[in-house]
């Protein structure tokens, strides 16, 4: 039931943030009588569409949902309080909700209407799936993917810059999937300047998803006039230097970040897209960036695309500024997924701590 209930959620992979996914099965025994998933921000959660599936049959019932229901008024009402409501007899939880005004709250509610309650089913299933949301509540930063194509001697492009494609159509077709989870894509203003991404998901068949932040680093404002990045229905936001000069009749939305030795602070960056409700950043970017936030321990994943050719020797590297000379400093990664995707071999790997 909470295997399912698990995969109820991830149906709102690209449309429910900033909230997480949750999912939501309610059952006698064996026999579901109503289940739910929360689909985007102001509408009902998982449990009230379940409860309203059930209908009578949800008095007496267990009900496994994969997130503690709330117990606060905020754009809808209070889960607990409609679980109450219906007459459920039990209530199992993958996991404690810690949003600041949830956290324990439901379950309090619930045990005090009498309702039995447990948690911890399926616990880690259930923080993979919202890896993302918990980043920002429980380390007040997002969630940071960083997405690279390269060759198999490790190159992302030629010493020219050029790098259309390493990667094959349907590794670059898997990526709009990443894309379209993500709060924000991240890129920085040399990567704008030299490529012209457009930074948008793009579905060969169509399907509901709330376009992500385009976020541009950009510490002197020298591409709020240029670029594919600034058009289209997905919003874009500028980030620069506390001394920028923006020209007079910009309109576009930007904010200002400090900048220490020559460089953003990554970290600042991360705190600003956490108030803004980003959970996962999607960051597409060159090697200096990339290394950047290598550096500082801000990346969380690396989702690498590894083509089967050779770039060579003057080909740039996948991340720059590492400055490692003995062995000893080497970064040791987890790989926690591998996968075909075409031709070319998708890995998932996070650093180790």
């Amino acid at each position: 039931m909470m295997a399912r209930a698990l995969r109820l959620a991830g149906q709102a992979a690209y449309t429910t943030r900033p909230n997480p996914m949750v999912g939501c099965v309610i059952a006698h025994g064996e026999e579901i009588v109503g289940e739910g998933w929360h689909q985007r921000q102001g509408e009902p959660h998982a449990e009230v569409l379940a409860l309203q599936a059930a209908g009578s049959r949800a008095r007496g019932a267990t009900v496994y949902a994969t997130l503690e229901p709330c117990a606060h008024t905020g754009r809808t009402g209070p889960c607990a309080e409609a679980l109450v409501a219906s007459g459920v007899a039990r209530v199992v939880a993958a996991m404690r909700d810690p949003f600041p005004q949830v956290d324990g709250a439901g379950f309090e509610r619930l045990r005090g209407a009498g309702i039995a309650v447990e948690s911890g089913l399926m616990e880690a299933q259930a923080r993979a799936l919202n890896v993302g949301f918990l980043s920002r509540i429980e380390r007040g930063r997002p969630w940071v993917r960083v997405k690279l194509a390269c060759s198999l001697d490790g190159r992302t492009a030629m010493a020219n810059g050029d790098s259309k494609w390493i990667s094959g159509e349907a590794a670059r077709a898997d990526v709009m999937h990443w894309r379209a989870r993500a709060g924000a894509i991240l890129t920085g203003a040399g990567t704008v300047l030299a490529d012209d991404p457009s930074l948008t998901v793009r579905f060969d068949q169509p399907r509901e998803f709330v376009p992500p932040l385009r976020v541009v680093l950009d510490p002197g404002l020298a591409t709020v006039a240029r670029g594919k990045v600034r058009e289209g229905d997905a919003p874009t936001l500028y980030l620069h230097a506390p001394d920028a000069k923006p020209p007079r009749d910009l309109v576009a939305d930007r904010a200002a970040v400090p900048v220490k030795g020559g460089m953003f602070d990554l970290a600042a960056v991360l705190a600003l897209l956490a108030q803004r409700e980003i959970n996962e950043v999607h960051v597409e970017t060159g090697a200096t960036l990339a290394g950047a936030l290598l550096k500082a321990g801000l990346v969380d994943e690396v989702l690498l695309y590894i083509a089967p050719v050779l770039l060579g020797d003057t080909a740039r590297p996948l991340f720059g500024g590492l400055g490692f000379t003995e062995m000893a400093q080497r970064l040791r990664m987890t790989i926690v997924e591998t996968r075909h995707v075409g031709d070319d071999l998708r890995l998932l790997l996070r650093p180790q701590a």
